[in-house]
C-alpha cells in the first residue's frame, strides 16, 4: 500500500470499524488477542493512528467491555419483557440467561467477568447489567415477604462495606424506578443480595472454565438445583 492509500485508510477508519475489529479478535482468540497492533493490522493501518480515538489499549478494552455490558443486558430484558413484572420470575430468568449467555459467549465473559481488565460488573451498578438485575430484585423486595438475616448476624468486620454498598443499592433502585420501602433494604438484606450474586456468578464462572471438582452429565439440573436452593432459602420459588 502507498503512503497515499495508507493515510487515505486512515482517515476512513472509523471508531466504529476499530470495535467490530476488537470485538471480532474477542470473539475469535481471546482477551489476550485485543491490541492495538492488531486491531490496526486487520484494518491496514498504522497503530499510531489508533490513538486518535484511544489512548492506550486499556481505554480501548474499557469501552469494548462497555459495549459487551450492554449487549448482554439488551439480551437479558427481551427475555424477560414478556413476564410477569412481580420481580420473583423476572429474577429468575435474568440468572439463567446469564448463565446461557456466559456458556455460549466465552470469551466476552472472561473480559468482563473473569479478567484483570474486567472489573466485578455488579459493583458497577450504574451499568446495564448492574441495573437490569438490581431492578428485579428491587421488586422482588417489593412485592414479596422474603425470609432474610438478621442485621445481627451480619458479621461486623463486613458492616462497614455493606454499609456503603447499601447507599449505592438505594440510589440505583430508585433510579431504576422500583418502588419499595426503603426500610426494607437493611443489611441483612444487603448481606443477602451480596451472597446471592456472589453464589451465582461462581456457579456460573466454575461451569464456563470447568472448574467444578467433579465433571457432571447434566449441568443443567446442578444450576436448577442451586437456583432452587436460592430461591427456598429466600421463602420463594424458582420458577
Amino acid at each position: 500500500m502507498t503512503n497515499t492509500g495508507r493515510r487515505n485508510r486512515e482517515r476512513a477508519a472509523t471508531d466504529q470499524d476499530i470495535r467490530r475489529t476488537a470485538r471480532a479478535l474477542l470473539v475469535e482468540q481471546g482477551p489476550e488477542a485485543v491490541t492495538l497492533r492488531a486491531i490496526a493490522r486487520e484494518l491496514g493501518i498504522t497503530a499510531p493512528a489508533l490513538y486518535r480515538y484511544y489512548g492506550s489499549r486499556d481505554d480501548l478494552v474499557e469501552h469494548l467491555r462497555a459495549d459487551v455490558v450492554a449487549d448482554l443486558a439488551a439480551g437479558l430484558a427481551e427475555d424477560i419483557a414478556q413476564l410477569p413484572d412481580e420481580g420473583a420470575r423476572q429474577l429468575f430468568a435474568i440468572c439463567r440467561g446469564f448463565r446461557h449467555w456466559a456458556l455460549t459467549h466465552t470469551k466476552e465473559f472472561t473480559l468482563v467477568f473473569a479478567s484483570p481488565s474486567g472489573d466485578d460488573t455488579l459493583s458497577r451498578l450504574d451499568e446495564p447489567f448492574g441495573r437490569i438485575f438490581l431492578a428485579a430484585a428491587g421488586r422482588v423486595l417489593a412485592m414479596h415477604d422474603l425470609v432474610t438475616p438478621s442485621n445481627d448476624v451480619v458479621p461486623a468486620e463486613l458492616r462497614d462495606d455493606l454499609t456503603s454498598f447499601q447507599e449505592e443499592l438505594l440510589v440505583v433502585l430508585k433510579e431504576s424506578g422500583a418502588t419499595f420501602p426503603v426500610e426494607k433494604l437493611d443489611l441483612g438484606v444487603t448481606y443477602l443480595m451480596i451472597q446471592f450474586w456472589t453464589r451465582l456468578y461462581g456457579h456460573v464462572t466454575l461451569e464456563v472454565f470447568g472448574n467444578h471438582p467433579i465433571p457432571f452429565s447434566k449441568p443443567d439440573v446442578l444450576f436448577e438445583a442451586m437456583l432452587a436452593d436460592l430461591a427456598r432459602e429466600i421463602g420463594l420459588t424458582a420458577e
